[in-house]
């Protein structure tokens, strides 16, 4: 089975090299892999919550959609079980648009006859990130007052699984 590589080799902001047309020909990049991200809004949006709480990078990133969608995962998990499905409002203010691509070499003995070297190395695409900036707004739950600590706590349990620093900001 496949493995994910390191993301010490994509953690970087590069310049998004991924347009995306309804001509294939204008389009740079040909095959798009599928967004892990399921949704991007959850709980009850109709509501009138007492707190906002924003998780707000504090470094300038690419993140994966598979550590979006973990983080996700792990925050309805811990909202739904203790408030409840429709105690709360999250958002996910990430969208995976810039696609990350790998030139495979083959390394051992006859390597040099299968690989093209840099002659062709715009490479092929493997997955999705999201370029987050410095200040950049990743979460946003919204809570009653009574839910606020366990609101605190699932977006800190969300930054152990994105690649940035981050805070949480209450208002």
């Amino acid at each position: 089975m496949a493995r994910l590589r390191k993301f010490t080799a994509y953690r970087r902001l590069e310049r998004p090299y991924t347009r995306f047309s309804k001509f294939r020909r204008l389009s740079y990049v040909r095959a798009r892999p599928v967004d892990r991200v399921v949704r991007h809004n959850m709980g009850d949006p109709n509501k009138a919550y007492d707190h906002t709480l924003y998780l707000v990078a504090k470094d300038g990133v690419q993140v994966r959609d598979n550590a979006i969608e973990a983080a996700r995962k792990t925050m309805n998990h811990i909202l739904e079980r203790q408030a409840g499905k429709k105690q709360f409002d999250l958002q996910i203010r990430m969208f995976a648009h810039h696609v990350l691509r790998e030139n495979p070499l083959a390394s051992g003995a006859g390597a040099d006859r299968m690989s093209t070297g840099m002659k062709h190395s715009f490479g092929k695409p493997i997955g999705r990130a999201c370029q987050v900036k410095k200040g950049k707004i990743l979460l946003s739950l919204r809570v009653f007052k009574q839910h606020l600590e366990l609101g605190k706590k699932a977006l800190k349990r969300a930054t152990h699984k994105l690649p940035c620093r981050s805070q949480i900001i209450i208002q």
